[in-house]
Parts: structure tokens; sequence; C-alpha cells
């Protein structure tokens, strides 16, 4: 006998299933037919992968239960001339993958094996430490991005089978560092989308990639998709190619050393599948992967940190535009980059997805082109509106001018030190419109705000929000409507990044690096004219040795600087085996910056007890002073220390 709960249930599925939907005529808007969009769409793919240096791309779109377009643009080998084919053609969705590690989540959910608001640790065979208060993390956490998880990246991205390990053992060898208190700061984290898959594996005694396979590829016929790694031989055959730049070598196939955040590889034919269900409440023609009540509650169930703006839902996220309800998940690896957005009021979706980085960024360009012009020409509507009057919007730019951290970063290990080196900067333009100048528009151009409501601003001549947090008076936090579900812009700390830091930093670097330059060059001169130092004893061993102390500084920052700018050129890098390096770094930087603090201190003391010109002696001031703020930035930022977890 059936509960009454599941006959009401079965009730909703058919009701919501049955009728099809259509887009309602908005004066404007071209029709939604596979005419059109063919059309449309054979204008804009080959023009913006031949533009950018980009082989081959995929585009779906579907509407009302059924597939509206199917198209494959360039190449999956370019050497070989091999065409991109929407139905075999697999591609990497990178985070999309994480919409079927959510969905797996909620069918436990539905089965009674988990609870949202349950502590995680329940599930698990190790512990996950208490959050800054204390706190627990729940299930919805994870699915919200809101553990509070830094960032953590090593291999996240590797290249060689024999690293491959299970999902278990690589959440156990780190957990990453809480800095946030649970449920309150969007912080995106593949670690804990990989923790969700794990407690699917936990709770259904299912590895991960049966349980999708056994509950989502099966009843959806994605026959063409899976997330095993290294790929199933059945497939490999399929698999596109993955390249920087279409004029160049191909690339390794990319593993994923947290499947569950990222590792499906699919067609674009079976992507259309799962949109299909999502869009029908979790049901696809005569299969069933969610029951409508649990699709809509992971669709509707949305969290609100700063109001105005998209919000995370429970693993999709919004990306509302034109007063249309919108939910989506984008996804990147190193060569292919994906977006998945759906029209959830209108039946509406479509699946991109490019086998290339491209140049100068293309293949973010292209994504965000496609959701831009996509929805302004089926699904129009009014941007942002509003105003405010002057003197507000003059003050307000004010209140939210300055320096800001991203709430997804690193922050107990080397790695942080790309906070200080990517600063980002909220600025007031002569116009009284303010601008974030590392987010550009389409035209390449730092986009520009308006305020449309107090501290919501519009974007001038464009469709995105963006907002701030105010406490006390003062602008504590603010985002943007393509990163307010998942990333937040939070004010930073005057001692650790302030406004102040980098000119700091970059001062006293070229402070040292002009007493290093200065040291051989006066030395040069000396011997030219015959002459020796004006000055002997423990005033002249102390000057030789700030200098040695100073390029010792110098070394140590270079190796720094270069090790995180080779690691990030290339994810693969991010590996075990540069751990000996790190160590090494960590041990020789740190004698280096601190040894180099003590003989500035030890010669400012010398100096200032002799004879010598005041000019001189203020020099050795900012030379220790210097020396100082490089300490401080290796001590905050993690530069010195042993350990090599990242």
């Amino acid at each position: 006998m059936r509960s009454i709960s599941s006959i009401a249930a079965l009730l909703c599925a058919l009701l919501v299933a049955t009728p099809a939907r259509s887009v309602p005529a908005v004066p404007g808007a071209a029709p939604l037919t596979s005419t059109d969009v063919e059309a449309w769409l054979d204008g804009l793919m080959p023009y913006a992968l031949e533009r950018g240096d980009i082989a081959g791309a995929v585009v779906v779109v579907v509407k009302d239960g059924q597939i509206l377009a199917e198209k494959g643009y360039g190449y999956a080998d370019v050497a070989k001339h091999v065409p991109v084919d929407p139905e075999h053609t697999l591609f990497r969705p990178g985070s999309v993958s994480k919409l079927f590690t959510w969905t797996a989540v909620m069918q436990q959910v539905e089965r009674g094996k988990l609870d949202l608001d349950a502590d995680v640790n329940q599930y698990l065979d190790f512990k996950i430490p208490p959050g800054p208060a204390g706190e627990p993390i729940r299930v919805r956490d994870l699915m919200t991005h809101t553990a509070g998880f830094e960032e953590s990246v090593k291999e996240l991205i590797f290249e060689k089978p024999e690293r491959i390990a299970p999902n278990g053992e690589v959440l156990k060898r780190w957990i990453p560092e809480r800095i946030y208190k649970a449920g309150t700061m969007p912080a995106y984290s593949n670690y804990g989308a990989s923790l969700a898959g794990y407690l699917v594996e936990r709770t259904s005694g299912m590895s991960f990639d049966e349980f999708i396979e056994q509950n989502i590829f099966a009843p959806l016929g994605m026959a063409h998709s899976s997330f095993r790694q290294p790929l199933p031989e059945a497939l490999t055959s399929g698999m596109s190619q993955g390249y920087e730049n279409a004029s160049g070598e191909p690339k390794a196939y990319e593993l994923i050393s947290l499947p569950p955040a990222g590792s499906l590889a699919s067609t674009g034919a079976d992507m259309a599948r799962f949109m299909i269900a999502h869009l029908q409440n979790g049901a696809y023609r005569d299969a069933r992967i969610l029951s409508a009540e649990t699709a809509q509650t992971m669709h509707d169930t949305a969290l609100t940190v700063i109001p105005h703006l998209n919000r995370m839902l429970l693993g999709f996220y919004e990306t509302n535009t034109n007063g249309r309800r919108a939910i989506a998940h984008g996804g990147d690896t190193q060569y292919f980059h994906s977006d998945l957005q759906l029209f959830i009021d209108d039946g509406v979706g479509y699946f991109i997805s490019v086998n290339s980085a491209g140049k100068e960024g293309a293949a973010g360009v292209i994504r965000a082109a496609m959701f831009r012009e996509f929805s302004d020409r089926y699904l129009p509507g009014p941007g942002p509106e509003g105003q405010v009057d002057e003197a507000s919007a003059k003050e307000h730019a004010r209140l939210i001018s300055g320096a800001y951290i991203l709430s997804r970063r690193a922050e107990s290990s080397f790695v942080s030190v790309i906070n200080l080196a990517s600063p980002f900067k909220i600025v007031t333009n002569k116009d009284g419109t303010i601008s974030l100048p590392l987010l550009h528009g389409l035209n390449g151009e730092p986009k520009k705000w308006h305020e449309v409501a107090p501290f919501v601003w519009g974007e001038v001549d464009g469709k995105e929000t963006l907002a701030a947090e105010v406490v006390d008076g003062r602008v504590t936090r603010f985002s943007g409507d393509l990163l307010s579900p998942f990333m937040t812009f939070e004010r930073a700390p005057v001692a650790k990044a302030g406004a102040w830091i980098v000119p700091a930093v970059a001062a006293s670097l070229v402070a040292l690096l002009l007493t290093v330059i200065q040291w051989p060059i006066a030395a040069l001169v000396r011997r030219h004219y015959r002459q020796k130092l004006s000055f002997a004893g423990a005033e002249a061993r102390a000057y030789r040795w700030v200098r040695i102390g100073s390029l010792a500084t110098l070394l140590a920052y270079a190796a720094w600087v270069g090790m995180v700018l080779m690691m990030f050129q290339d994810l693969s890098l991010l590996s075990p085996s540069y751990d000996p390096l790190i160590r090494v770094l960590h041990v020789l930087g740190s004698i280096a910056v601190f040894a180099g603090l003590a003989l500035a201190l030890w010669h400012l003391w010398i100096v200032w007890h002799a004879r010598r010109r005041w000019l001189g002696k203020i020099w050795n001031v900012v030379l220790a002073a210097s020396c100082a703020v490089c300490a401080w930035i290796a001590i905050v930022y993690h530069l010195v220390g042993f350990s090599v977890n990242y």
C-alpha cells in the first residue's frame, strides 16, 4: 500500500510533468524555434571559435521536454579533422559535474538516507573539526557552499593515472581550514562538493561512480557519460581533445583528484536529457530521478546573503535575468569551459561547452556572450531600474570604495600570497558611477554601475546588479549577480590586505633592489678612483652584510613568486612532486628573510651611532622598514613555515 505522502508526490509529479509550457510572447523577442536558434548559432559560433582560437564547441538547446537545437562546431581533434558531433563527442563539463553530485545527494535525502540539517560527521568515517564558533557543517551547508572551507588546490588537476586515489582517501589527506562560520559566507569549495559525493558513497554502500550510473545515467539513458577516471575504453574514441589554443598541440586527458567536484565526461545529447529532467521537476519521459517535491525543493530553496542579488540554491545557483527566473552551473577545467542554464519557469535550457581555453580568455567571453545574447534575444526583459539622489549616490560610492578580498581564497598556506598579488578595489568614477577595474565587459572595458536603490547598483548599459551589505554605517562586503551565489568580496583587513600593503611591498622591494644594485656600482666607482670605504671595522662589516641580507630577501621573494606563477600557469604542477621544493623554499626563505631583517636592524643601530650624514641614516631607516615589511608579508601569507598542504 502506498503511503499518503507517496500518493501525493505521485499526483504532484503527474500534474507538473504532463502539461507543456510555452514561453510567453514578449515584444521584441525572436521566435524560440529550431529554425531560428540554429540560424542564430550558425552565425555566432563559427566566428567566435575562429576569433578566439578555439578548436570546437557543442551547444544544445531544449524546450518543453524536447531538444530544440543540437549543434557541434569546429573540431574534436584538429590534426585529424574530426568534427564535433553533439551525439557522440564527449566534452568535460568541469564543475557542471557538481549538479549530478547534488542531484545524488537529494536522491539520498528523498530516501531518508541523508538529512539536510544533520552534522556531516554522523555520516563520515573521519571527523571534520568544528568551525570558528564551534559549529558543525550541515549537509545543507555543503550544497550552498557555506561550509566555510578555505580554498584547496593541491593536485586538483593532474595527468598521471597512477596518482588516482579513492575519493575518501583524498579527502582525509588534508582538511582545509574553516575560515568562516558555517552558513554565513558563500565560499565556493571543490572539497565541500567532493565531501558531499563521499556522503552519497557512505550512505548508499556503493561507489560514487556506480551510484551515478545506476541512479542518474541509466534512468535518463545517458549512455555516453562517465565520472570514471581514466575514461572507460568504450568512450575514449568519442572523447574530444583538450587544447590551450586550437593552433597548439592537444593536451593530456585531465584527471580530477576530487571526482564528484568535476570529473564528468559527457556528450551534448546526454546533457540535454539531464536538463530536461530538471526542467520537468525530476522526470524524463517515463523515467524519474527525483520526485517533483524534491526537485522543487532543490530548485526553490534559496540562501539570501546580500539582498537584491542572485542566490545559491541547493546545488544550482540563480542567474536570474530580464525579470525571469534562471538556475545554472558553470564549469572549467584547464582546457574545457562549459555552462548549463535553465530558465526554469519557461521550460527552456541550454548547455554549451568549448574544448579550448582560447586566446585572451576567449572561452569565458563566449560563455558570457551566449548567456547575454540568448537571454536578450529569446527571453527579453528589463534590467535593474531605479535612481538615488545625487548626494546619497556620492556618499554611498565613497562608502563602498576601497580594497576587498574574495571569500573563496587560500588562507593558511603560501598560496594565500595570491590575495596580495590580486587585490580587488572598488573605485569611484568621475561621473559618479563605481567600477571594479578587474571586471570587464564584452567590449574589454571596465564595467560601470550606477546606484538604483540604496547600496544597490545596476550595470550601465547592462543587466547585472551589484549590492553591498552595510553594518553600522560601514560597507562590510559586496558582490555581483555573476558571483553572489557562491563568492563574496569582504572588506580587506587593514593589517593583512589593506590598501596600503601593495604599495608598501612594492616600495620595500624597490628599496632592497636599489641597495643591492648600488653595492657593486659603488665598488666599481671606488676602484676607478682608487678610493676606499669611508668607514671601517664593524661599520664596514655591517655595510656588507646588510647588502647580502637584502639580496637574500630579494632572492627568496623571487623564488616564492616564481614558484607560485609557474604552478598556477599549469595546474598539473600543483602536485606532491613539488613538496620537496616547497619545503626547501620555506626553510631557506625563512632564514633569508629573518636574517635580512636582523642584519638591517644591526646595521641601522651601528649607523645611527656613527658619524654619518642624516640622509644616510634616513635611508637605513627605510632599508630596515623594508626588511620588516618583507618579513611581515612572509609571516601573514605563510611563506615561512613547514606545511606543504595547500
